[in-house]
């Protein structure tokens, strides 16, 4: 159970530290980190030379994604995709934890999806779901009139 579970809070606990970053500087930091995501596997050479391939792809979808959440977030698939393959292969991200590509797997995909809603913080995902949005807030509410 917690194999499944830890991924996921630590998606969610990277999505909460990022989101302190002020944006735009959120975004770049995002691409920055898919890009480095992509050079993972490269010590542990479980695919040879294609771990250079990845890590080259990810290094120009990174670039595209400096001004686009949807990049990113497709970058964060790419490597989920990456993290499967090293998981069935058994080379794994970390040599001693079995089970890290496959956590990775989990993981990558809580980040995707916050970046493909695009990238809000905390406090901005807390006011766009509660009932009262930052606009109305302090505001008294406007009687409604009916004309004839």
């Amino acid at each position: 159970m917690l194999r499944y579970v830890m991924p996921v809070v630590i998606g969610l606990v990277y999505v909460g530290l990022i989101s302190f970053v002020p944006e735009p500087h959120r975004r770049r930091l995002n691409a920055l980190i898919v890009t480095g995501a992509g050079a993972a596997y490269i010590s542990g050479g479980g695919f040879g030379l294609w771990e250079l391939a990845f890590c080259a792809l990810l290094v120009a979808v990174g670039y595209a994604a400096l001004n686009s959440y949807t990049l990113i977030g497709i970058g964060w698939l790419l490597h989920t995709a990456w993290d499967v393959m090293h998981h069935r292969r058994g080379t794994p991200l970390i040599p001693s934890l079995h089970d890290s590509s496959f956590g990775c797997a989990i993981c990558d995909p809580v980040i995707a999806l916050w970046c493909f809603v695009g990238g809000p913080s905390i406090k901005d995902l807390y006011h766009r779901f509660s009932r009262r949005r930052p606009a109305d807030a302090g505001r008294p509410a406007q009687p409604v009139t009916v004309t004839p």
